[in-house]
């Protein structure tokens, strides 16, 4: 639902707005301002959404105490909003798991999966549903002239929406789980959508999909701004999927500006570290396949990567073992400013986690989306587009490092590296977006189908400008991307001036 302004995006957005005018306003008693929030943000006495206003400030409260960092709660703990408020006001709070939440009493309890008979059945004469049926679930009832499915029968196989000629017959899946690529989604006791946090890799795909907004993941809004106004020096580090994430007239130039304007130190482009990611993959995948691995993984996708160690363990050592851009970037600035702070910037919810890892946390302070960062710049009322340009708003990153928000992208710039360094050595590539096809590409992998190769995984359809942070159409966002690599000084991640800097940065 990127690039649609939903009901759904509307409340995300006023609640990330709220919150940063929270942290900001240090006059307000944070205890006493997030209870009287949920009555600004749903006012009046009739409900908007759910036709139950009680029920649309209870949710809008939990979304609050997630912005905030703090746990999610059953309908069965009555304890005050602001309970245990205190653990948000510490600057150095990482997120804590679970990080994707079902706010239970949003969630609507959806089917998990059924087959039904819609009224654009014609009762027709061939009827081939009832012919392909293998349990003889499907039978046509004579009295209302179209076909009726037996649910204690149907084994949900979906052979006869598929011989359907008015495609009459449709498969409705429940819209979360229909979108986790590793089944981690499934049912408590009441039917209410649950997460199995031991398969979950917190890409957040389950959280854009559902159309009731009942899945919600933590935020550091206020931690952020807390550690700007404590006179940090906070630097940030911005994905390459920015491109067009806040507005079709923002450059790099205006973001700069904008972010200086609330207060960061600088901001750095994420495509520096992805051309270092993109270099130390080259270098490794040279001299490692295919002597000491039969095939190698791209790292720089964490929900990617995680899900292929956690169900292919014996094959976890074939996953690049190269640090992510975001690691890399962090790294640099705070080799150039020692005392820096750093905040990551971008469209995934999988980050979140991946900073809280032992041999990231000394790098990366802090972790946003796109959409809670346009959160931080409407408490502000910062018209982005309408900033002067900054005029070192643009950084040396490559082309190729840029394009790593695109599906294919990583891929290619790992292949351009080899190709410079290596001109003889030919690389095969296979690639996959969306956690289902790469768990298919690496069983296959695993199997033997792909000896030599360089393999990309992308948890999200299109690359990480689908991301679960992001707010424009993924199309356009692709689109925009290219553009904006194509203004690079150099086209391959080796050329760049950073890659001098790349064996202080990995030792």
């Amino acid at each position: 639902m990127r690039g649609v302004e939903t009901r759904i995006q509307e409340l995300r957005h006023r609640v990330f707005r709220e919150v940063a005018r929270m942290a900001y306003h240090t006059e307000w008693p944070v205890d006493k301002r997030i209870e009287e929030l949920p009555y600004k943000i749903i006012p009046g006495e009739v409900g908007n959404y759910r036709n139950d206003v009680f029920l649309e400030r209870a949710i809008i409260g939990e979304r609050l105490r997630l912005a905030m960092g703090l746990p999610c709660r059953s309908a069965a703990e009555h304890a005050p909003l602001s309970d245990n408020i205190e653990a948000a006001d510490r600057p150095e709070t990482y997120y804590t798991p679970p990080l994707i939440n079902v706010i239970k009493f949003a969630c609507n309890g959806c089917e998990e999966k059924r087959v039904f008979v819609t009224d654009g059945c014609k009762g027709c004469l061939a009827h081939p549903c009832e012919e392909v049926c293998p349990k003889d679930a499907v039978k046509l009832d004579r009295y209302n002239g179209r076909s009726h499915i037996d649910q204690d029968k149907c084994i949900q196989c979906g052979r006869c929406a598929g011989v359907c000629a008015y495609h009459a017959i449709i498969i409705q899946e429940r819209p979360c789980a229909s979108a986790c690529g590793v089944d981690a989604i499934g049912s408590d006791a009441n039917g209410k959508a649950n997460i199995d946090y031991e398969k979950c890799v917190s890409c957040g795909m389950c959280l854009v999909n559902c159309p009731f907004g009942a899945i919600a993941d933590k935020s550091q809004i206020f931690q952020v701004i807390r550690a700007i106004q404590s006179g940090e020096r906070v630097y940030a580090a911005v994905a390459p999927a920015f491109v067009g994430q806040f507005g079709p007239k923002v450059t790099p130039g205006k973001l700069r500006a904008a972010m200086k304007a609330l207060g960061f130190a600088d901001i750095f482009e994420v495509a520096i570290g992805a051309d270092l990611c993109a270099t130390q993959e080259a270098e490794d995948f040279v001299r490692e396949v295919p002597e000491e691995l039969p095939f190698m993984g791209t790292s720089c996708c964490p929900a990617w990567s995680v899900m292929a160690k956690k169900l292919f363990p014996a094959h976890a050592k074939c996953i690049s073992m190269a640090l992510t851009p975001m690691t890399l970037t962090a790294r640099l600035i705070k080799h150039q400013h020692p005392n820096a702070k750093v905040v990551f910037i971008g469209p995934c919810a999988a980050k979140k986690l991946e900073a809280m890892r032992k041999s990231v946390r000394s790098e990366v302070d802090f972790v946003l989306t796109f959409e809670e960062m346009a959160g931080i710049f409407d408490a502000r009322h910062l018209e982005l587009e309408s900033l002067p340009e900054d005029p070192d708003g643009v950084n040396d990153a490559s082309t190729d490092g840029r394009n790593f928000a695109v599906s294919g992208g990583v891929a290619a710039a790992v292949v351009d590296v080899i190709q410079k360094r290596c001109p003889d050595r030919e690389v095969k590539v296979a690639a996959a977006e969306g956690l289902r096809e790469c768990r298919q590409m690496m069983k296959d992998a695993a199997a033997g189908k792909y000896p030599g190769y360089l393999l990309e995984g992308m948890a999200c359809p299109g690359g990480c400008v689908a991301g679960a942070g992001t707010m424009q159409g993924i199309k356009k966002s692709q689109a925009m991307v290219n553009l904006y690599a194509k203004q690079a000084k150099h086209k391959a991640s080796c050329d760049t001036e950073h890659i001098k800097e790349l064996d202080k940065l990995v030792d």
